[in-house]
C-alpha cells in the first residue's frame, strides 16, 4: 500500500518525538510491504520564525492532500509569556483544525499493566479503565465571537454551536458506543448554559436512530470529579470544545504519564495524529522525551487506515518496551533510562522482516 503522509514535527520536542515515530512507520512498513511518503511541512513557533505565519498556506496543501497528518507539538514559552503577542502558535492548530475540517478529537485513557502503580490514583480504582472521550474539536468558545470593550477592561469570549456541528461529533460517539460496551455519556452544563441545552436536546434527537445504546447526561463539574474517582464507569464520553480540552487532560493522570497517551483528530476527509503532551520546551534537543504516545498515535493512523495488523504490532513493541523497562527517564523510577533516539531505535529493530520461507519436499520447492 502506497502511503503519502504530512509530517508536521511543530515545536520543542515536537521534532524529536517525530523522528521516533517515523522510524517504527519506516520499519512496520518495510515489513509489511507498504511505501510511505513523507512530507515534511512548517506550523507553529518554527513557520511563525520562518514565514511569519503558523499555518501557512503550504502547510495546508501539504495536509489537505495527504492522506493522513502525523503531528508532534506546539507552542513556545515566548509567546505564552507576551500577552501582546499578534501571532501565536496556538493560532495555527486553530486554524489547521477550522480548515482541515477537523471536527472530532478523539482519546483513548487506558492503563498499561506494568505502569499501573506509576498513577498516583488507587490501582483499584484504575485497573480495567478504557475509556474514549470525542471532544468536539472546531465550535465552541474557542471558535466563538470574542473582544475587548470598556477601553480594554471587558473581555469576552462566547461559546456558540449549531445544531450540524453537534450531530456530526455526537453520530461519531454513538458509532464508538456500537463497536464497544454501548454506552455513550454526554457531558454538557444544560442547568446553566443554552449552548448546552442545544447539546442534549440534540443528542436526545439522536437516541431513537441507535436504540441499542443506553445514554446517560452529565454535568461537567460531576464528570471531572467522577473522572478520577472511578474512570470504569464511562466507556464513550461526547463533549463540547472547552470541556474536552479539560477532561482528556485530567484523564491522563489515569495511565501515569501524558507522554503515553495518542490521540486523534478527526475529519471528512484526512484526520491528524498526535500525543496529547505538549512542546515541553525545557526538554527539546536534550533526546530524554518520551516519544511513546507519539508512536501509538502512528498506531492509531494505522489502524484507521484499516491496517489493523500492523497498528496492533506497533502497540505490541510499545507495550514490551514498558514491560522490559525500555524507557525514557520520566518512566524509569530512578533505575536506568534511554534516550528519546535509543528508544526509537529499540523498537524499529523489533520489526523483523517477513520472510518468505522455501522448503525442498520430495524433490519439490514449496
Amino acid at each position: 500500500m502506497k502511503l503519502n503522509i504530512a509530517l508536521l514535527a511543530g515545536d520543542g520536542i515536537g521534532p524529536e518525538v517525530i523522528d521516533q515515530a517515523v522510524k517504527v512507520c519506516d520499519a512496520i512498513a518495510k515489513k509489511y510491504e507498504h511505501h510511505i511518503t513523507w512530507q515534511p511541512a512548517l506550523t507553529g513557533a518554527a513557520a511563525i520564525d520562518a514565514v511569519g505565519e503558523p499555518y501557512p498556506d503550504e502547510t495546508h496543501e501539504i495536509c489537505a492532500n495527504a492522506d493522513a497528518v502525523l503531528f508532534g507539538a506546539i507552542g513556545h514559552p515566548r509567546f505564552d509569556n507576551d500577552p501582546s503577542a499578534k501571532v501565536r502558535p496556538e493560532q495555527g492548530l486553530l486554524k489547521m483544525r477550522q480548515k482541515l475540517g477537523l471536527f472530532a478529537n478523539v482519546r483513548p485513557t487506558f492503563t498499561f499493566p506494568s505502569l499501573i502503580d506509576k498513577s498516583p490514583l488507587k490501582r483499584d480504582r484504575i485497573e480495567g479503565t478504557d475509556l474514549i472521550i470525542l471532544r468536539e474539536l472546531t465550535g465552541g468558545v474557542y471558535f466563538g465571537e470574542r473582544g475587548r470593550k470598556d477601553d480594554g477592561n471587558t473581555a469576552f469570549d462566547t461559546m456558540t454551536y449549531q445544531r450540524f456541528e453537534i450531530e456530526r461529533l455526537a453520530k461519531k460517539g454513538f458509532e464508538f458506543a456500537m463497536k464497544r460496551s454501548k454506552k455513550l455519556c454526554c457531558v454538557d452544563k444544560a442547568n446553566v448554559l443554552e449552548s448546552s441545552r442545544l447539546w442534549r436536546e440534540t443528542v436526545q434527537a439522536m437516541e431513537k436512530d441507535y436504540p441499542e445504546v443506553e445514554v446517560t447526561y452529565e454535568f461537567i463539574d460531576a464528570v471531572a470529579m467522577r473522572l478520577i474517582q472511578w474512570p470504569k464507569g464511562y466507556d464513550v464520553i461526547i463533549t463540547a470544545n472547552l470541556f474536552g480540552d479539560i477532561l482528556t487532560d485530567e484523564a491522563s493522570v489515569i495511565a501515569g504519564s501524558m507522554g503515553l497517551m495518542p490521540s486523534s483528530s478527526v475529519g471528512s476527509d484526512v484526520s491528524l495524529y498526535e500525543p496529547i503532551h505538549g512542546s515541553y520546551p525545557q526538554a527539546a534537543g536534550k533526546d530524554i522525551a518520551n516519544p511513546l504516545a507519539t508512536v501509538l498515535s502512528a498506531a492509531m493512523l494505522f489502524e484507521d487506515l484499516d491496517l489493523t495488523e500492523e497498528a496492533e504490532e506497533i502497540r505490541r513493541v510499545v507495550n514490551k518496551s514498558l514491560a522490559e523497562g525500555y524507557v525514557t527517564e520520566d518512566l524509569a523510577d530512578g533505575g536506568k533510562s534511554y534516550k528519546t533516539s535509543e528508544v526509537g531505535d529499540w523498537l524499529a529493530e523489533l520489526f523483523p522482516l517477513r520472510y518468505v520461507w522455501h522448503r525442498e519436499v520430495e524433490g519439490t520447492l514449496c
